[in-house]
Order: C-alpha cells, then structure tokens, then sequence
C-alpha cells in the first residue's frame, strides 16, 4: 500500500486506504502503541468486500506518524492512575489526528472502528463530532475515560508483560513485538507466530517502539472529557465486540458495561479471541463491522 500523510496542525499524520472510493467510507482507529499494520491487510480487503472504502492510520506517537518528547518520563503503569497537567498532546489532538485523516479523503462523515484504546477514541471521537460518525465499532473495549476501564484490566497480565526482556537488538525489539502478540491472543485461537513475526519486522522497520509513546497517549486519552460518564450521548449505532478469553481485559464484563452506557448498543462476545484480531474471526468480525454500519456484502 501507497502511504500518503496529512497534517493535524504542524503533526503528521501518516495513513493508507483500501477498496474503491466509492465504497461506504471507514476509518479504523489503532490501540495504544501499535501502528495502523496491526489492522491486518487482509482484514482490511475484508472490509472492501463488504462494501468499505477503508481507511487506516498511524496514531501520533507511533509508526510513521508524528513522534514527541516527555516533559517528564513516567512509567505507562503510572499514567494509568496519575493525570499529567502537562500532556505533550490531548485526546483532543489524537481525536483531531483522525478527523484530519477524513479531511484528506474529502469525507463529511465516516463509519469508524476502533481497537482497544482505538475504542476510546472513536468514542471521543463520535461525543466530540456526533455529525462526522455513521456507526461505531468498538473492539477489545471497556467502558469509556481511564478510570472507568481500571476496573476491567487485569493488572497480572501487565505485570507479565514487563516480564519481557530481550537485548537492545533489532532482532531484540521484534521479538519483543512477537512476544506481546502471542501473549495477548486467546490459548484457544493462538497467534499466527508467522504473520505476527512478519508484521512485528514490517512495524519496527516502519519507527521503532518507543515506549515513552505509551505514557504520552495514556496521558492524552486521560485528557479528555466526558468520557467517564455515565451514560454516553451517542446516536451512531454502535456493537462492541470483546472476546471471552482476553487476557488484557475481562472482556465480557468491560463490553456489558459499555454497552449500557450508550443508548441502544449490542454488546458481542466471542468465544476463543483474546486481546487481538484473530485470522480466524475476519470474516466475523468483518459480518459484525457491516451489519452495524448496515452496508450489504458486496461479494
């Protein structure tokens, strides 16, 4: 895929798009730390049969796009649980990176799927900009604003992942990526070791990991308002789509949660997913994507 990239204020934004721009258009919204190839391409055709113009992007602070610098470094585990009153950005840039992705695709309004802290965002996303969202899909959700989804994470698996140690090596920093990958997947339905070693030298041959990039994004999502309330003012039709043996997060509880919180929404869990996409959930996956957005299969 050709990467093009447009400018949210002075920060670059790097994107891609997928399928005939006469599709309905999506834009897919990446977690925390990951880059936009952790949208696998083959999902991402998925999605174009199924009648989608597909557009994906780099979060400021990751891959190609717009990188920053810490004030202050802090673990990510502190920004959790600290609130920065000096973000290097806010939620509000983040949610902005993406609406300028759509600025760029000449599109009013897009349907928009959000992955993990991505369901934050298409969120604040959809309170911030109601006329530019047609649906939401949140997936590997919880319920919206930092404080609220702490309830939901399950802290040993974090404290598994700092276990993770392997030399200051490029070969070093892959693995690393590989390791998260299969850690997060269910034991039912394991990562593709081959894709996920593929798309871990694909992502750090794209700008390495950096890990004060997770601190500055958690800092940023925890910027911004209303995304603790209660009950979410959002019209779009929305599904949730969490699976039964996330690791990360307890998957069927953070989608029920949410689900109550916006007027209308489906909650979905899914035996065998983790805290990842899953090969064998595309096709599901990408049902689910276009039934709630009411897009028909074109194929």
């Amino acid at each position: 895929m050709t990467v093009e990239y447009t400018h949210n204020g002075s920060a670059k934004i790097a994107y891609e798009t997928f399928g005939d721009p006469s599709g309905e258009p999506l834009l897919l919204i990446m977690g925390l730390d990951f880059q936009m190839v952790y949208w696998p391409d083959d999902f991402c055709r998925m999605l174009v049969d199924r009648g989608f113009f597909v557009a994906r992007f780099d979060n400021r602070d990751a891959g190609l796009s717009e990188h920053f610098a810490s004030a202050q470094q802090r673990h990510p585990i502190a920004a959790l649980f600290r609130r920065d009153r000096t973000p290097a950005y806010t939620g509000a840039d983040m949610v902005g990176d993406g609406l300028a992705v759509m600025d760029a695709l000449g599109w009013k309004s897009a349907h928009v799927a959000g992955a993990s802290l991505g369901s934050f965002l298409a969120v604040a996303t959809a309170l911030g900009h109601p006329d530019r969202v047609r649906s939401l899909a949140l997936l590997l959700a919880t319920p919206s604003g930092i404080s609220a989804s702490l309830r939901y994470i399950q802290f040993g698996f974090i404290a598994k992942m700092g276990k993770i140690k392997h030399p200051d090596t490029d070969e070093g920093a892959i693995q690393t990526l590989v390791d998260i990958s299969r850690a997060q997947s269910s034991p039912g339905n394991p990562v593709d070791l081959t894709w996920a070693r593929e798309v871990a030298e694909v992502a750090h041959s794209r700008a390495p990991r950096d890990q004060s990039g997770t601190q500055r994004q958690l800092a940023a999502v925890r910027s911004y308002p209303g995304l603790a309330a209660r009950r979410l003012a959002l019209s779009a039709p929305t599904i949730i789509v969490n699976g039964a043996d996330d690791p990360l997060l307890r998957g069927p509880a953070a989608a029920r949660a949410l689900a109550k919180a916006i007027p209308g929404a489906t909650a979905k869990i899914v035996p065998d997913m983790g805290h990842d996409l899953p090969a064998a959930l595309w096709s599901e996956l990408a049902d689910d994507i276009a039934a709630n957005a009411g897009v028909s299969h074109s194929s």
